[in-house]
């Protein structure tokens, strides 16, 4: 391939052994005569959807006045310097969470009718149905224009079969993420595979050995790529360079905390995927990784469609690190004890927290004629408000992103009357160009994100 310095395609990729890596948007990828007019506009709107288990801390969440002036609760005042650019939804309802006369089985309910707007049937069998969830939805309009269809993250390993919730199969607890009634889109928990997935790398049908042995001999995915690095460096320009500068760093940045986690003998080997596997040890460094990877795969455009859940639905995940030693589910039936409220409170700021320094990536990431962050919308939220009561109303949730100015943010936006959380997801989808007829239990699109 030969480059000429004055118009780099879109779909460029450095080429090693093994892997094809590839590239943020550069200003070369623009056509050489096209007025800045005419190059805005045509981002790719990018589309994630991040869950946090077992409700909020509503009174820390919720913000107390509509409109631009609105306060910033403890919890959401992690996400203080991106005031701007998120808009706070209130009275957001999930009623397909509810039981509807199926008795027990709130945390199940919650995470399979999350994305999709639909009841689970209740079984703990194979005979498993929801609906095709918004991500998938989107995935399959747009996700053959990327190397990567969608991209499904998780913190929390699990089962996916079983009872995991009062007969409810653990699919629905495990898997946000739907493409069709029957068939759950399980998250990737390993960041090697997910570093492979979008940047190659061995054969996985090679056996584990094999494959062990090659990751302990190679060397970074980028060294394979070197010259032809080097020799597309030599034709950009210096604002170009210095982009490729940064997004190669994040790269190697990645890939080494990777290989330190595998060094530091973090290896599992599950029975369906032998794969070396190394998670970091801790909880914050876990989620971060995951998050570098979610960052790397919409600065390349490799998938415009993520998801990231920071824990299953129930999980009993404690936070030491942060002074709470108490397993999560359970303390999420606070009992409105003051001092197991603080506890949850807790959890739920140290998720926003490691949210917020995603964020931070892509504002600071230039894409095109904006920041990354501006031409995504990147919706953060729970199936459960008060965890304590299972409740699936007045949810907490915000979004992130101006879908590359398709939406007004910076506000707090409370509906007179309970709207389902699907209105939400058909007018994101219109923002990145999905044709959707419906989703779940909508019942039309979101006013008031374009006009104050």
């Amino acid at each position: 391939m030969r480059i000429t310095g004055k118009h780099l395609s879109r779909r460029t990729l450095l080429r090693g052994l093994g892997v094809s890596i590839s590239l943020p948007m550069l200003d070369s990828m623009m056509p050489a005569m096209a007025a800045p007019a005419k190059a805005a506009g045509k981002m790719p709107v990018r589309l994630g959807f991040a869950y946090v288990p077992n409700g909020m801390t509503m009174a820390d969440w919720t913000p107390q006045t509509p409109g631009a002036a609105f306060e910033m609760a403890p919890i959401l005042k992690r996400f203080e310097p991106f005031k701007n650019d998120m808009l706070v939804f209130g009275n957001m309802m999930d009623h397909n969470g509810n039981a509807l006369g199926d008795g027990g089985g709130d945390h199940a309910r919650a995470g399979g009718s999350f994305l999709t707007g639909v009841h689970p049937k209740k079984t703990s069998g194979k005979d498993i149905q929801v609906g095709i969830s918004v991500d998938q939805v989107a995935a399959n309009a747009i996700g053959e224009t990327t190397k990567v269809r969608s991209l499904e993250l998780s913190c929390e390993d699990s089962r996916t079969v079983g009872n995991c919730d009062s007969g409810y199969s653990c699919a629905y607890s495990n898997s946000f993420s739907w493409r069709g009634p029957s068939t759950p889109n399980p998250p990737e928990t390993n960041p090697r595979a997910v570093f492979e997935r979008l940047f190659g790398g061995d054969d996985i049908t090679l056996p584990p050995e094999v494959r062990a042995k090659r990751l302990a001999d190679r060397r970074s995915i980028l060294d394979m790529a070197q010259e032809q690095t080097k020799r597309i460096l030599g034709d950009l320009g210096s604002t170009d360079r210095r982009k490729m500068d940064e997004y190669l760093t994040a790269v190697r940045e990645v890939e080494s905390k990777i290989q330190l986690a595998e060094q530091q003998g973090v290896v599992e080997v599950s029975p369906d995927f032998e794969a070396p596997m190394g998670v970091p040890f801790a909880y914050a460094d876990y989620a971060k990784l995951m998050l570098d990877l979610a960052a790397l795969a919409f600065q390349t455009d490799s998938t415009r469609v993520v998801t990231m859940v920071f824990g299953r639905e129930g999980s009993l995940r404690t936070y030491g690190e942060i002074g709470v030693p108490d397993g999560h589910h359970p303390l999420s039936h606070h009992g409105n004890r003051p001092e197991a409220l603080a506890k949850l409170s807790l959890i739920n700021q140290f998720h926003a927290g490691l949210y917020a320094q995603f964020l931070a990536k892509l504002k600071a990431t230039q894409d095109g004629d904006g920041t990354l962050l501006d031409h995504c919308l990147l919706l953060y939220g729970s199936g459960l408000s008060d965890s304590n009561r299972h409740i699936h109303e007045n949810l907490p949730v915000a979004v992130f992103g101006r879908g590359d100015g398709s939406v007004k943010p910076g506000r707090f936006i409370a509906y007179e009357k309970p709207t389902p959380m699907t209105n939400l997801y058909m007018t994101m989808l219109t923002t990145a160009g999905v044709k959707a007829e419906t989703i779940g239990d909508a019942t039309g699109k979101l006013e008031l994100l374009i006009d104050v």
